[in-house]
């Protein structure tokens, strides 16, 4: 793993070896398996543009190699700050496969999270609409290159117009180079030989304080995650899952998500707004079975049904609501009116996924968050002193596990604080276990900012 990085214990990876929860492919690499076993089929959708397996897979070892000639080394990290487009999927897999780290930001952060991130992780380059939604992102890369010495290359999503300073293949007075996406792209080179141990990309973690700390996620970890989620929800390649929140947040991307979807052959829709006006005739006109939901959208949704003229979501047969609080009035009414069924998730970017399952009773599903992803998941609730509290009762939620983190990136302060001593991840909600063994999150410790 990277220096800055805190692996697993020898043992607990000779432990997920075993159970065959690790499997030392990388994601780059599945994705080539993916091309060949699902080929002529639709991988992505975003508006009127359709992307094939095949052809998914080329444009990743075009761009990878582009980036390769560009002199991007392994190991060395990227900021990928885009919405919701296909070339979201394409870059992240691009630099994986060019043996690059992408550090995932979500398009709506500025230059203060931003330049942390740079800073934080040496970035040599920087992924990004050249504007978007009035929003000058191009200029906000430049300032950061200009004030500090990691930053020497600017990719921006479309091609800077004519008025700009930074025009395609163009370079600034600090040094910074900049190009249009669009033109990294150069006859595939041999596949790099790379170990499924590293980090195949950074997630930020959650909450309200800034600046976010790095959540380094390995090839194995991810891999597995999105595998089993997609495992649990009974995904096929006749599912069409609508990526509606930011693609690089976990519940996202990998809950199963884009990754899990992609695993089993489906398709990705892609919209860059959750509002109803937006997703609803997208899941009528591509027939979306899942999608991924916070508790406001779904009731953004619910609200908008009987006002929005394309709103046939017949199709769907699972939507995933978390990253909050979920009223049960809100859960009673998404399942009647959409007339599939609901999965509660918590999730977190250190890694923790907690579903309940498609068979549960509807009170279940009402009422917890589910159980662990993984039966290699190791839960504890505890009291302030640390010590495990019974069943029914409040405490800490702590976590560890095959696609559970044991430490931020280059935090070692933070990382005292977070995680204890024998790698349980300090998850910093309040939660309680029922007797059936589901996981109900009551709130958060004082203090502490929101994990997922």
């Amino acid at each position: 793993m990277l220096d800055g990085c805190t692996p697993w214990p020898e043992e607990f990876v000779d432990r997920y070896w075993a159970a065959g929860h690790w499997r030392g492919n990388t994601l780059d690499n599945l994705l080539r398996g993916w091309a060949l076993q699902y080929g002529p089929r639709t991988a992505l959708v975003h508006g009127g543009t359709r992307i094939t397996y095949a052809n998914l897979n080329r444009r990743v070892d075009r761009m990878a190699a582009g980036f390769r000639l560009l002199a991007l080394r392994p190991g060395q990290r990227v900021v990928v700050q885009l919405p919701n487009v296909p070339e979201f999927v394409v870059t992240v897999f691009a630099l994986m496969r060019a043996g690059a780290v992408p550090v995932l930001c979500p398009v709506s952060h500025r230059a203060s999270e931003v330049s942390h991130l740079v800073q934080v992780t040496q970035a040599v380059g920087y992924v990004g609409p050249s504007t978007y939604r009035g929003f000058d992102h191009t200029a906000m890369a430049a300032d950061i290159a200009a004030r500090g010495p990691f930053l020497r290359r600017v990719f921006t999503l479309e091609a800077p117009g004519a008025s700009s300073p930074y025009g395609g293949y163009t370079t600034d007075p600090s040094g910074c180079h900049y190009f249009p996406l669009g033109s990294i792209d150069s006859p595939p080179a041999p596949a790099l030989v790379q170990s499924a141990d590293r980090v195949a990309f950074f997630l930020l973690s959650g909450g309200t304080t800034a600046p976010p700390e790095l959540v380094p996620r390995t090839h194995d970890d991810y891999a597995y995650q999105a595998r089993a989620a997609a495992e649990l929800v009974s995904l096929t390649e006749n599912d069409v899952y609508l990526a509606a929140l930011p693609a690089g947040l976990n519940f996202t991307l990998g809950s199963p998500g884009i990754v899990g979807t992609l695993s089993a052959g489906g398709t990705v829709v892609l919209v860059e707004n959750p509002e109803p006006a937006e997703c609803l005739p997208v899941i009528g006109r591509e027939r979306v079975t899942l999608t991924s939901v916070t508790p406001a959208v779904a009731q953004l949704w619910l609200d908008a049904l009987p006002t929005v003229r394309e709103n046939d979501v017949s199709s769907l047969r699972l939507v995933q609501i978390g990253g909050g609080p979920l009223r049960r009035a809100t859960a009673e009414r998404m399942g009647a009116a959409s007339g599939c069924r609901l999965q509660q998730v918590f999730c977190t970017p250190e890694g923790l996924l907690t579903l309940t399952r498609p068979a549960d009773p509807d009170e279940t599903v009402l009422t917890t968050q589910g159980r662990p992803l993984s039966p290699d998941d190791e839960i504890r609730i505890v009291d302030a002193d640390g010590k495990d509290v019974p069943d029914g009762k409040s405490g800490e939620l702590l976590a560890r596990g095959p696609h559970t983190v044991r430490g931020y990136y280059r935090a070692p302060e933070h990382n005292a604080r977070s995680f204890t001593a024998d790698g349980y991840f300090r998850t910093g909600d309040l939660a309680r276990r029922t007797p059936d063994g589901n996981l109900v999150v009551t709130g958060r410790l004082e203090g502490r900012p929101v994990a997922g």
